[in-house]
């Protein structure tokens, strides 16, 4: 009992210097990592959804949003609802990873540079913004591969034998929609959709880490480590960026399928142009289509994301602010004596 005991503790005290050997970038990439891939798989149901309402406007409004989703339970099964996030948390791995960490060190080169910045939720801002537009740029081939497989509508061959649904599979997987995506226009074609996506990212990301920390300044101190009030905060957080920035994520999806809509459809080229051009041929109200599943998906998404983010930072023994702030004051009281 005694050995087994020893063995216990020795492997805690291995576990401890590797955490300490650790990188802080590196664990702000790990905590990121695991929060995006975790809040991204609960949700991916609505995703599926919401991409198809952006983009198959005349087959899936009318049906409305439980007559949608017995669609794809017909035709394509369970697994239907998570058609593309395979290529989906591939990219959120990566992309939650890059944006946490980026924000931090963000955060940390704006108060070094700018020692008498304010340290409140407008820094936050700031540091989400551009963590946000960094995260996008090395991540966003991995979100239109994503959306185009999710925007395929694959059914089994005997519905489709009685003329249930027209099979139109075009990608057979990630690799392969990436390698035709490349054939098509080489490198730029696979940030086609990209500078929508840098003009709403930038708010959205912004706002988010800004509603995020103002929120939790409110919250009394003995209620700051409490799962139930970080997630309450992110829901809040999510759901008002995301309203604010909605309409460019339309207009970002349609720029991403145009080239499988076909020759009668819209073509978008330009963001603000493209925001015109659906207001007016679609009608304003397109601009926030699948808006209400959204709100369902990214409550519980950015909810679960800030609050996985702030509890693997407590595993991985990451500093809190309030460390931070007191290392500050000593080094600084340091430099003056």
């Amino acid at each position: 009992m005694r050995m087994k005991i020893e063995e216990e503790e020795e492997e805690e005290e291995e576990e401890e210097g590797i955490l300490e050997k650790m990188p802080l970038f590196c664990k702000e990439l790990l905590a990121g990592g695991v929060a995006g891939a975790f809040a991204k798989s609960l949700v991916a149901p609505l995703e599926r959804l919401k991409i198809l309402f952006q983009t198959r406007r005349d087959e899936f409004h009318s049906r409305g949003f439980l007559g949608s989703a017995n669609r794809i339970a017909k035709t394509e099964g369970i697994l239907g609802f998570y058609r593309g996030n395979g290529a989906s948390v591939a990219r959120i791995i990566p992309y939650a990873a890059i944006h946490f960490m980026s924000y931090e060190e963000y955060r940390r080169w704006i108060i070094q540079t700018v020692p008498d910045v304010s340290k409140g939720p407008t820094l936050d801002l700031v540091a989400g913004s551009l963590s946000g537009g960094t995260a996008v740029l090395f991540t966003y081939p991995l979100d239109l591969i994503r959306t185009k497989l999710a925007y395929q509508i694959v059914s089994p061959t005997k519905l489709n034998a009685s003329g249930m649904v027209h099979n139109e599979q075009v990608y057979k997987g990630i690799l392969d929609c990436f390698g035709k995506i490349y054939k098509e226009g080489g490198f730029r074609s696979l940030y086609r959709g990209v500078a929508p996506t840098l003009v709403g990212i930038f708010p959205y990301a912004g706002l988010k880490f800004y509603f995020y920390e103002e929120m939790k300044l409110h919250v009394p101190e003995e209620y700051k480590k409490s799962i139930m009030v970080k997630l309450a905060c992110g829901s809040v957080a999510g759901l008002l960026g995301q309203t604010f920035t909605y309409p460019l994520e339309v207009v970002r999806r349609q720029m991403q399928v145009q080239k499988l809509l076909g020759s009668d459809n819209l073509e978008l080229k330009g963001t603000v142009k493209s925001l015109v051009l659906i207001a007016q041929k679609q009608g304003w109200k397109q601009l926030f289509s699948g808006l209400s599943i959204n709100y369902i998906k990214v409550v519980p998404s950015v909810a679960i994301g800030f609050t996985v983010y702030d509890t693997m930072k407590s595993y991985l023994r990451v500093p809190s602010r309030d460390d931070e702030a007191v290392d500050e004051a000593l080094t600084n009281k340091r430099i003056r004596q």
